[in-house]
């Protein structure tokens, strides 16, 4: 319980941190969203001082000193109240990032499920048959090709089988000229938009959750208790899972939380080229019109992410592994 109670304390230390960095590095930016706001309302010809006035109470522009903001800023998360976004007005920031955070979890999720069992099955059975052919090519293969950058996967992909081969759509979720409906139409157009972003994230991450797994795993079948349960006449099969993997995975699941962040940021340039309307798509836009609202209504909503993740994981820690559920 001691442990639970230390790790609940220390991502809600990491929590406030992250939120109080949120607030201040949009602002530490070249220019300010009241000028953005002022070019923008002055093109569309002479307005009266009293409407501008309005549009900037309305975007939450403020010339409060700093501090005071801050408090404002604070006071507003906590009642879950992140403002208007300027780009996309009147729509209030929750709402933009709802949409987008369906896409994500829906990309995003996907791709982490898929590459992490493709990877810990690889290394399981690689360090399992140690020395074959298998064990020989698969990890320098998915090594080499995690060595390769998002923003270069993804063009290729995009540039093979969306534009040459004409196998996928190029861009964005799904088809426009649908409605977003629960049907076979709409549900196809998804799967069938989400094929090439989902691959270039797998790709990227299949050699990491193989070469972790495999490497855990072989000293894992060092240990006594797994000659044990092999002198036993325990079969292969339950002993690789049952015995060898189940501890294998211990630290694997460390790695899963932790690489929520990276896949995440790799989904910025992975979003940003397929045009998928998600978290990362929207957040570079943001930054582009220095969108403070969305902005930091992003930042916060993938940092609570990873931390949730990780908090998640530490959870998943005591349940499965005894000696921690002693301290």
């Amino acid at each position: 319980m001691s442990y639970i109670l230390k790790r609940v304390v220390f991502y809600l230390i990491a929590a406030w941190a992250s939120i109080t960095l949120n607030f201040f590095l949009p602002r530490m930016m070249p220019g300010d969203p009241g000028s953005v706001l002022l070019a923008k309302l002055r093109g569309q010809g002479d307005i009266r001082p009293e409407v501008i006035d309005a549009m900037m109470k309305a975007y939450g522009v403020s010339d409060d000193p700093l501090i005071f903001q801050y408090f404002d800023y604070m006071r507003n998360i906590l009642t879950g109240e992140f403002g208007v976004s300027t780009s996309w007005f009147p729509a209030p920031v929750t709402e933009v990032i709802r949409t987008g955070f369906i896409w994500t979890v829906i990309l995003i999720g996907t791709a982490l499920i898929i590459s992490f069992a493709i990877g810990s099955i690889l290394g399981v059975i690689g360090a399992w048959k140690r020395g074959s052919w298998m064990d020989n090519v698969t990890p320098p293969v998915f090594v080499f090709l995690g060595s390769l950058p998002y923003f270069w996967i993804a063009p290729m992909l995009l540039f093979a089988f969306a534009f040459h081969f004409q196998w996928f759509p190029p861009r964005h979720a799904y088809n426009t000229d649908l409605s977003p409906t629960f049907s076979w139409a709409y549900i196809s157009s998804v799967i069938g938009h989400m094929i090439l972003p989902v691959i270039s994230v797998v790709i990227v991450s299949v050699g990491g959750w193989l070469l972790g797994m495999r490497n855990t795993m072989i000293a894992i079948l060092s240990e006594d208790y797994v000659t044990m349960a092999e002198a036993k006449g325990l079969s292969s099969r339950r002993v690789m899972f049952g015995y060898g993997a189940r501890n294998a995975l211990l630290p694997t699941l460390t790695s899963f939380g932790m690489s929520l962040g990276f896949i995440l940021g790799g989904s910025l340039f992975t979003e940003m080229i397929f045009a998928y309307p998600g978290l990362g798509y929207l957040l570079i836009n943001s930054v582009r019109g220095l969108d403070y609202p969305l902005m930091q209504g992003l930042f916060m909503m993938i940092t609570f992410a990873v931390l949730l993740a990780n908090l998640i994981v530490d959870l998943l820690y005591v349940r499965l592994d005894p000696r921690i559920r002693k301290s």
